[in-house]
């Protein structure tokens, strides 16, 4: 073993990336740049059943769009792999077969139906429903017999019955557990794949894993690494167990209460930046509490000595609050960048970049999410409706007056500026006598839809000068 940090994000490919995930991968991704040392993706796809096609590059592509790189892992490789555990069967089974010779592990030849009798009988006892050990009383012979005749098996690892295991978390620090509140996990499935515990301690070993930080919910599953760490006389790396997620009712965050996936926040107009500041603070704190950091300065700040041991409550204002500062301080060409996804999905072709730029300047100043700024662009883009009161206001004397005054003096210039606008306006309540809520709601209203929204020098710059001569004309009785 080197002394340098190493770390490691290992997801199952179950579906899209969770928040929580996102999360656990930030952390380590944090930790090693934080240390010099190096993050390693990997694919932990021993249950083929949950395998969802696709997942994976999911995984990959949503890593990369958070920023989030990591030094070793599928495609990039590196001298530890393969990084599929799907790969490297055969390791874990040699080493399984190292834990039967020690008397650590043995067959379990129970089928579904006697694992059900078994469960249903500790039930009505009053007892919890783990595996009673029923297969450890059996003789080489019976076992011999069995494997003859060709019956499935399980491996089960053989934990103690007395006692209690201690150990140190960074996170919770001193941690025991009674031994009798451990069961006899299974190790390698009937199908030959092992379960998460064998091939998790296994690989963490070879791939010289120093830290493995993860969820609150895999604390009690620490007990049955240590053993197999002692089992095979490696050195355990240092555990680092993560708070939980909750919804605002303090329940555990998940799917059925709302967006769970990276993906879905993305795809509503979230920013990278902003769901990479919001999470980092899910369970951790800088020693002055500040809120807003961009990766870099996460890097230089975060710690594990600072995460805090309670759960955090994912707060959806707060969220939004973060998205809408970042959507008004990060650099306009971002913005733009991000943006012109929503203006292609909803068919806004884009003929002018600086027109488009101006527009997006005005929108992120009123909007939460990139989502939205497809609302508010719509009325450049799409033919206007108005309500009878707006036709009101339209057919007026001195709103069709003022309009046709306006086409007019835009088709004598051939060059519409700010300053022409500003000249128009003023002209129009010096030559016309139309003032005030006369003025500019009318021309606001025919141009842009609603008698609010932005000034109407932006508002005819973004439209250019045919499209507002067009719409004015197109409010003429």
């Amino acid at each position: 073993m080197s002394n340098e940090i190493r770390v490691r994000f290992a997801p199952s490919p179950t579906g899209y990336l969770h928040v929580g995930s996102l999360r656990t991968a930030l952390y380590n991704y944090l930790y090693a740049k934080k240390t010099g040392g190096k993050f390693i993706l990997r694919i932990e796809d021993t249950d083929q059943s949950r395998y969802v096609d696709g997942a994976v590059e999911n995984l990959i592509s949503t890593l990369k769009t958070m920023g989030l790189n990591y030094d070793e892992g599928p495609i990039i490789n590196g001298d530890f792999g393969p990084y599929y555990q799907s790969e490297r069967t055969e390791i874990y089974q040699r080493y399984v077969d190292e834990l039967i010779e020690k008397g650590k592990a043995y067959r379990c030849f129970c089928t579904e139906k006697d694992l059900v009798r078994m469960r249903q009988e500790r039930k009505t006892r009053g007892l919890d429903t783990r595996y009673n050990g029923q297969c450890l009383s059996l003789g080489k012979q019976e076992i011999n017999d069995n494997l003859k005749k060709g019956k499935k098996y399980v491996i089960r690892l053989k934990i103690p019955k007395e006692g209690e295991i201690t150990f140190y978390d960074i996170v919770r620090e001193k941690v025991t557990f009674p031994w009798d509140m451990v069961d006899d996990q299974i190790l390698i499935k009937s199908d030959g794949f092992p379960t998460y515990h064998l091939a998790n301690v296994i690989d963490d070993h070879l791939m010289q894993i120093s830290h493995v930080i993860r969820g609150e919910e895999w604390l009690s599953s620490v007990p049955k690494h240590l053993f197999l760490y002692e089992a095979f006389g490696w050195k355990p790396p240092k555990m680092c167990h993560l708070p939980l997620l909750l919804n605002a009712d303090k329940s555990k965050l998940s799917k059925r209460q709302g967006d769970v996936a990276v993906e879905d926040f993305l795809k509503k107009g979230y920013l990278p930046e902003t769901l990479l500041n919001f999470v980092a603070l899910l369970g951790w704190h800088t020693p002055g509490n500040e809120e807003l950091f961009t990766l870099q300065e996460l890097e230089k700040a975060f710690s594990l000595k600072r995460i805090n041991k309670s759960g955090s409550v994912f707060d959806l204002e707060k969220l939004n609050w973060m998205n809408g500062h970042y959507l008004r301080e990060l650099d306009l060409k971002v913005i733009g960048q991000y943006a012109k996804k929503y203006f292609q999905q909803a068919g806004y072709k884009i003929e002018n970049e600086q027109h488009y730029n101006e527009l997006v300047e005005i929108a992120r100043k009123r909007i939460t999410t990139l989502e939205e700024v497809t609302e508010f662009a719509k009325p450049f883009f799409s033919k206007l409706v108005f309500t009878k009161e707006n036709i009101e206001i339209l057919s007026s004397t001195t709103s069709q007056t003022l309009f046709e005054y306006w086409i007019d003096k835009m088709e004598e210039n051939q060059e519409m500026s700010e300053t022409l606008i500003n000249k128009l306006l003023k002209q129009s309540a010096q030559e016309l006598g139309i003032k005030g809520k006369n003025l500019y709601p009318p021309l606001r209203l025919a141009l842009y839809g609603s008698e609010h929204g932005p000034e109407l020098p932006t508002i005819m710059d973004i439209l250019g000068k045919e499209k507002v001569i067009t719409r004015l004309g197109d409010c003429l009785k």
